[in-house]
Formats: structure tokens, sequence, C-alpha cells
């Protein structure tokens, strides 16, 4: 046993020193006291890091068909009524959202922009008193009213009972409703005493849009829009004014759900309008985005660019309406992000690293001083330090 002992005696790759011959100096003191204190702090990151998730990024082509986007948006026209303000929606593929009302919240602001209502968009509609037939005369018994629509009935039994009616069936045919006064149901209702009733307010629109995942657009602007001659345009002729304030501020615009770390670049973005009218377009680059935290949850979301274009609109160009538009195109790679812990070996193999390797570079400094010293004092000895 006393020579297998010997033999695992003689593969020691420390051989210790007697204490004897140890010399202690200040230089070496001060340079393991601060080796130390690196070795302290080195440890306290790798440990903030190792007990912190990092975030692993990686790029790969987006291969997602009939998939859907949401649009989350929330925006206030500080100069522009309620009444006056519509959202339509339309994309690469010819599928068109005119006058989009579903999960659309609208509040009337004052000139100070406190809220005076809030209401759904296109929730009810208010009631005729003594409604006329379409014909003229006095209702007969169980005769229920039928209010005309002024040439744009698609059939006889068509009716349009009240204001809302009327303009949907011209947005229909093409048409744009030039005099509200000459509509009955638009008289009676006070269409015109209404926008008069409402100027000088502002309007606060939020909600949210599901279009097609392919490249599109939506816009905010004056007027109920129709197709005429496969050009879009609106009605703006109804609210018989030669220019639209569309000064506006984005109070958050979002493309599908928040996740850790998103940065949306229009949110609380103002302009003011300085000219009398015009069309003020932003022009989005979304790039699809999965994120997936530390449990395993992902989050199918979004993130975005964007790039600002102002140029001015005549009235009644069909070209240049008067609004803000919102131009989209997807990006086709997608972006993963990916939340991991650091591995007990990783964090293990780090700490051993920065053990030795501060206790080898402390060494080498403490040995080149010591020597230096040395071959110093040894000069001054002899006199050739000079």
């Amino acid at each position: 046993m006393d020579g297998v002992f010997g033999k695992l005696r003689n593969l020691d790759a420390y051989p210790k020193i007697n204490e004897d011959f140890y010399s202690r100096t200040l230089s070496g003191g001060v340079i393991t006291l601060v080796s130390s204190v690196v070795m302290a702090l080195l440890f306290i990151s790798e440990l903030r890091l190792y007990l912190h998730a990092v975030t692993e990024t990686k790029l790969v082509v987006d291969t997602s068909r009939g998939e859907h986007l949401r649009i989350n948006f929330d925006v206030t026209f500080p100069a522009l009524a309620c009444s006056m303000l519509s959202l339509d929606a339309m994309d690469v593929s010819g599928e068109q959202h005119l006058d989009v009302r579903h999960d659309i919240i609208k509040r009337r602001l004052d000139s100070n922009g406190q809220v005076i209502e809030e209401r759904q968009d296109g929730i009810g509609a208010p009631k005729i008193e003594k409604p006329l037939q379409r014909h003229g005369g006095r209702l007969e018994h169980n005769e229920t009213y039928c209010g005309s629509c002024y040439g744009a009935e698609t059939s006889d039994e068509e009716c349009c009972n009240n204001c809302e009616e009327v303009r949907e069936a011209y947005r229909k045919k093409g048409w744009a409703l030039s005099n509200p006064d000459a509509i009955d149901q638009c008289k009676r209702e006070g269409f015109l005493q209404k926008i008069k009733e409402e100027e000088g307010e502002g309007c606060n629109i939020y909600g949210f849009l599901e279009v097609n995942k392919v490249a599109g657009n939506f816009h905010f602007a004056p007027g109920k829009s129709f197709q005429q001659s496969n050009v879009h345009v609106h009605d703006i002729l109804a609210f018989q004014k030669d220019s639209f304030n569309i000064s506006h501020k984005i109070n958050r615009l979002t493309f599908g759900d928040y996740f850790p770390g998103v940065v949306n670049p229009l949110d609380n973005v103002q302009w003011t309008q300085e000219t009398p009218s015009g069309m003020y377009q932003y022009f989005i680059k979304v790039v699809p985005t999965v994120y997936t935290d530390v449990s395993g949850h992902t989050i199918q979301s979004n993130q975005f660019s964007v790039t600002e274009h102002f140029r001015n609109a005549e009235i009644g160009h069909l070209q240049s309406l008067p609004g803000v538009f919102f131009f989209y195109d997807l990006s086709p790679i997608k972006v993963t992000f990916t939340e991991e812990h650091v591995s007990f070996l990783h964090f293990l193999t780090n700490m051993c690293a920065i053990v030795g390797g501060v206790f080898t570079v402390s060494g080498i400094l403490d040995s080149f001083i010591y020597h230096g010293q040395k071959a110093i004092k040894k000069k001054m000895e002899i006199g050739k330090l000079s």
C-alpha cells in the first residue's frame, strides 16, 4: 500500500511549499484584496444572470397562411366632430370594410378635451314622429312605415326609415348626399342641425379591427365612403364645409397583443394641421413576432416601423381626400423571442473561469511587481541604478 500511495503522491500537480520559505509583501496584500473584490463583483453579476431569464432572438421565414391581423387603435381628433368621422379598411385581396362600426367606440370631446358623451357607433337611430308614407298620406290599419330611399332603392320593398339608412342606400349606389335637407328623414332628425351643434367639438375614437393578414390600409376621414367608377371616395358635400382640420393624436396603435419589450413608435404621436386641409399618411412595415416566456406561454404579435408623409388635399379631388391614412405591409421574416434560464452547468463553468482567471492574472501581476522590486533593490545596493 505504501508503494501505491507513493505513486499517487508523485502525481501531485500542486506541490506544497514549506511555510518557512514564504515571503509576504505589501503589494501582494493589495493585489489579493483587489482581486477578491473583482471576484466578488463578477460572481454577483454571473449569479444575477443565472437567476434571471435571458432572451434569445431568432429570425425565421414566416410561412403562416390564412391568419388574421388584429389592429388596436385609440386616436383623438381635437377639431373633427364624431358625426363627421368614419373608419374604412381595405386590403390588396379586394376585401373592403366601409364605415366600420363594430367594436368601435366614439367619445365626443369639448374644446378643452373633456368627454361630453361616449357611445358605440352605429347603435340605434332616432324615432321619427308622425312619419310620412313613401307615397304620402297617412298610415292605414296594420300598415307599417316604409320611408323612401329617394331613388336609391334596389327593390320596391326596400325601406329607408331614417337618415342613416338613406345615406347607406346612397353609398351602395355610389351617390353623394349633397343636400340632406331635401331628404325627409334627415330633415326630421335634424342632420344638419346636429352637425352645427357639434361644431367646434373633437372626437376620440378607439377599438379594434380584424383584417386579413395581407397588405392593406385603414383610414379615418370625414363623410361616408362609397365606390365611384372603381375609386374610393367620401361624401363630404353633406357637411357643407370647405375644409376639415385633421389634427390628431395617436394615443395607441398596436398590431396584435402586447408582449414584454415591445416598442410601438406611434404611441402618443401628435400632429397639428397648419394648412386648410390635407391627407396625412403613415407607411407601416409590420414584422410578425412570436414571444415565448420561461413558462412556455406563447404570444403571437407584431412589431412595426413607420414613415410619415403629408400632402395637401383639395376638397372634392378624388385622389386626395382629407383624412389620416395608415398603409401597412407585412414583412416575410418573423422574429422569435424565447426566454430561457442559463443552465447550472454553464453557471458552474463560468464560476470556475472567473476564479481561475482572476487568480492567475493576479499571480502574474504580483510576480511581476515582486521581481521588479527585487531587481531595482539589487541595482540600488550595487550602485548601478541611475
